[in-house]
Formats: C-alpha cells, sequence, structure tokens
C-alpha cells in the first residue's frame, strides 16, 4: 500500500481511482464494511481503491485535548487499511488552509483535479468543506457534472447495535474488552518497541518492559490484566499501567507491562499488548511503600483473573462475532 502525504505529492499515476473519505480511527467492522463496499466498485471498474484521511483528525484539530481519544495511531491505521486492501491512502494535512476550502474547491482540487475519482462512497450523512457547508446531495451534483459516481455507505450493526468508533471507546473504557473486540474485529491492542526508562520497577523487583504513548487524550488509563504478543508468537499474561505513573512522574503517559514468569531482556523488541480486564485506575500514593503493596495486590489478582480465564478457556479476548446485520448509514467520520 501507498501513503501519499499532501496533495502535492500526488502524481498522474495517482489519477483515476474508487475513493472514500473519514477517519477510520480503529478500522473497526463498520469502516472494513465501507472497505468491501469499496473493493465491489474498484473490481467492477478495475481501478485502485484510494482512501482519504486527515492528520490531524478534524475534531482534533478544533477541539484539542477536548477531542475523543484515538484507537489508533496513523501508523497502525495504516497497517489496518492495507490488511483490508486498500491500494493508496491519502493523507491531507488538515490545517486553516484546508478548513477553508469551500466544498466545491474540496471537490475541485482533491475529488477531481486531484484523484480523478471515478466512484466515491460516503455516508449520506457525511459533511464536509468550511462550515461544513458539502453534504452527500452536493457531491451526487458535483458527480453527474464532473464524471464521477457517488454511492452512499451502510451501517455495520451487532446485534442491531451501530458498529462506531464512539461506541468501540464507550465499551473500552467500561473495561468490555470482549464486546469492543467483536466490533473491531480483533483484540483492542498496543503496539510499540520496549525503550529505556528509569527502571523504577527493578528496584522494587518488579521489572517492566515500557512501550512510549502518543501526548494526547488516551483510550485506555489505569491498571489493567493483559497479555502481551512476542514477534515468535509467545503470548505471556502480565500487568500493565497505562497513563502517567502519579506516584513516581512522567512527563510523558507510558504503558508499562509486567510479564509473569520471564526474565529476559527486551530492549528494543516489538510487542503488542492486549487488555483483557481492568483491575482499578491509576492512584497517587504517598511514597512507595504503599505502592509497592498496592502492586504486589494487582499482580495477586490478575493472577486470579487468568486463573480463572483458564478454566473457561476463554483468555485472549477474540473477535469471534456473527455475521453483522445490514441497516441504513454510516459515516466513517465518527472516529
Amino acid at each position: 500500500m501507498q501513503l501519499i502525504r499532501g496533495l502535492h505529492n500526488l502524481r498522474e499515476e495517482h489519477r483515476g481511482c474508487v475513493a472514500t473519505i473519514g477517519n477510520f480511527d480503529g478500522v473497526h467492522r463498520g469502516h472494513q464494511a465501507i472497505l468491501e463496499q469499496l473493493r465491489d466498485s474498484a473490481r467492477a471498474l478495475s481501478l485502485p481503491m484510494t482512501v482519504v484521511v486527515f492528520e490531524p483528525q478534524p475534531r482534533e484539530y478544533f477541539a484539542g485535548d477536548q477531542a475523543p481519544p484515538r484507537l489508533t495511531r496513523l501508523r497502525d491505521k495504516m497497517a489496518l487499511l492495507a490488511k483490508c486492501g486498500v491500494d493508496r491512502v491519502l493523507c491531507l494535512p488538515f490545517n486553516e488552509s484546508l478548513r477553508q476550502l469551500t466544498a466545491e474547491e474540496f471537490i475541485s482540487r482533491v475529488l477531481v483535479e486531484g484523484l480523478c475519482v471515478r466512484h466515491l462512497v460516503v455516508g449520506d450523512d457525511f459533511r464536509f468543506g468550511c462550515d461544513r457547508s458539502g453534504d452527500f446531495e452536493l457531491l451526487a451534483k458535483a458527480g453527474e457534472r464532473r464524471g464521477f459516481v457517488v454511492e452512499n455507505t451502510r451501517t455495520f450493526a451487532l446485534d442491531g447495535e451501530r458498529v462506531s468508533s464512539t461506541r468501540v471507546r464507550t465499551l473500552l473504557a467500561s473495561g468490555n474488552f470482549a464486546q469492543a473486540a467483536r466490533m473491531l474485529g480483533r483484540p483492542y491492542s498496543f503496539s510499540g518497541r520496549v525503550v529505556a526508562d528509569r527502571q523504577l520497577g527493578r528496584t522494587i523487583g518488579v521489572p517492566t518492559a515500557n512501550l512510549p504513548l502518543l501526548s494526547r487524550p488516551l483510550t485506555l488509563q489505569g491498571v489493567y490484566a493483559v497479555i502481551t504478543e512476542f514477534p515468535d508468537g509467545r503470548r505471556l499474561p502480565g500487568v500493565a499501567n497505562i497513563g502517567w505513573r502519579p506516584t513516581v512522574g512522567s512527563r510523558r503517559p507510558v504503558l508499562e507491562v509486567h510479564l509473569f514468569d520471564i526474565d529476559e531482556d527486551l530492549y528494543g523488541q516489538p510487542l503488542t499488548v492486549v487488555p483483557c480486564a481492568r483491575l482499578r485506575g491509576e492512584i497517587a500514593f504517598d511514597g512507595m511503600e504503599p505502592l509497592k503493596r498496592q502492586i504486589q495486590a494487582d499482580l495477586a489478582q490478575a493472577r486470579r483473573y487468568f486463573s480463572f480465564r483458564a478454566q473457561t478457556d476463554t483468555v485472549f479476548p477474540l473477535a469471534s462475532a456473527p455475521l453483522a446485520q445490514e441497516t441504513t448509514t454510516h459515516d466513517p467520520n465518527d472516529g
């Protein structure tokens, strides 16, 4: 898959495509349904699939730290889109210049002159352009004049519930990781390479592997029982703290995971950490001794959790949902 950053990097070979536009945060099963719809059109027209996304996401540009937390970093989103068969991603910087484009200017510069779109798939509640003045009807009329077809998307529902990034965030915040995994089509996870830190965990007998997180609102914050995946396929249980470590202080949020019954150098290794159960929120303790006692309690609670889950053979919250029901329309900008 090819990532194109900005309109100025579009070339003649990028013109002529089927496309969709949105945030695609999480690339959940609703997004996957849109991409399948797009893939059908791409095959029928023998054209590449292009997804247009924005960085930062529009809500982040306008609301800053008050914007909803991301489900996926741009890098992870690209990997997920590639798995869905997307050929190209056009990533547009959402800045004042883009914000000020009228709906007609967006259609001309991005869709017609930039991509030469032949078939566009968007929700019928899709809004774009300065002050969100553009809508599905405007796109359809423009398509009739300028030679492209506009098709609306279909909502993906599980058990009668609409799949959306907002709903996934709510499920994660409530600790319902199994249902979130069904909506995502995979377990929710954090990925990254282990980085060196202050090694405070080793001083209290609980060494951790630390993964840096983005300095923006966190999807999850607190202490969790987790499964950690290694590149060699191993899956090991443990406990992770996700957040700012208020007792010892941290300039940036971090995920620090302690793995049970393992003693090896993990620095530089890529790991994937899957939260399975929320144990508690982050707490600022009055010194290291109360912190150490709580950590031991967290470890014991997590071991009990995994012992119970092993008995029920559901340690890892995999998404094994039935096929979803199609209903009305879906807006890829929801997340």
